[in-house]
């Protein structure tokens, strides 16, 4: 097996947002590289049919991350079963669109309430349990949204802002005890978010290509992310590879944000 990302065989991860996307990129990725995993996901069936292929030492739980009693009890019994968790994954996100002059309330609270709240509780109980081991690596999930505007995504936008500052400041919080803290922000990334997205444009290139009536950058390589791509990001900041870096962002947008 590649030593690629040094010391996570054998360490227990959670990954939330497991079943699909990113989170599933993610999940693979970690289960390659000899980690034992839990992993979270409303999507429970999904979440079944995935560590059936995986095997090995992987828990599933189906799980509303916005419950804080539900992600302490899914912390708990995953350090009951596999041991301390020294790895998280954040990976959970909904998007919610529309201008902000239309936008509705229910929209904006279940976008900040999935995407804010929910990185809150999961980082909350995992980080509170590894301050007593001075051990652990948590990488949460943003957007490159949190650095560039985006018409029609601005409750998405502020909420990608507001985890990728929370996690900073647990950066802070947590680095006098060998804790480290990072974000990794994703461009349009081959995802069902992102294939809902391009379904409501008339013309769906424009996510390639830009477009100058929407100010909206085009993607410089010229195509979507593949979301292994960015769980290459997430697994080398979780690994031993990284172990001098803390409250960064990185970015894996082929450019689209323009070095933002």
């Amino acid at each position: 097996m590649s030593d690629e990302f040094a010391g996570l065989k054998g360490t227990v991860g959670l990954v939330t947002g497991a079943a699909k996307g990113i989170g599933e990129g993610v999940a693979r990725k970690l289960h390659g590289a000899g980690m034992k995993l839990a992993l979270a996901d409303v999507d429970g069936d999904g979440l079944k049919a995935m560590a059936g292929e995986l095997g090995g030492d992987v828990l599933t739980f189906p799980l509303d991350v916005t419950d804080g009693a539900a992600v302490e009890a899914c912390v708990a019994e995953t350090e009951d079963k596999l041991g301390p968790i020294d790895r998280l994954a954040h990976v959970v996100g909904i998007q919610r669109f529309g201008p902000i002059a239309e936008l509705s309330d229910e929209d904006f609270d279940a976008t900040f309430n999935v995407n804010v709240r929910a990185a809150f509780l999961v980082a909350r109980a995992v980080s509170k349990r590894m301050l007593p081991r001075k051990r652990g690596s948590i990488v949460a999930v943003a957007s490159t949204a949190a650095r560039t505007p985006r018409i029609g995504q601005g409750a998405y936008c502020a909420s990608k802002a507001a985890v990728a500052q929370m996690m900073c400041v647990l950066g802070l919080e947590m680095a006098p005890h060998d804790i480290r803290v990072n974000c990794v922000s994703p461009g349009v990334t081959e995802t069902g978010m992102v294939q809902r997205l391009m379904a409501t444009m008339e013309t769906p290139e424009v996510v390639i290509k830009g477009s100058l009536d929407g100010f909206r950058v085009g993607v410089p390589i010229g195509r979507l992310a593949r979301s292994e791509e960015i769980a290459d990001a997430v697994a080398y900041l979780l690994s031993d590879r990284s172990s001098y870096l803390t409250m960064q962002d990185i970015v894996v947008d082929g450019g689209g944000a323009l070095g933002a």
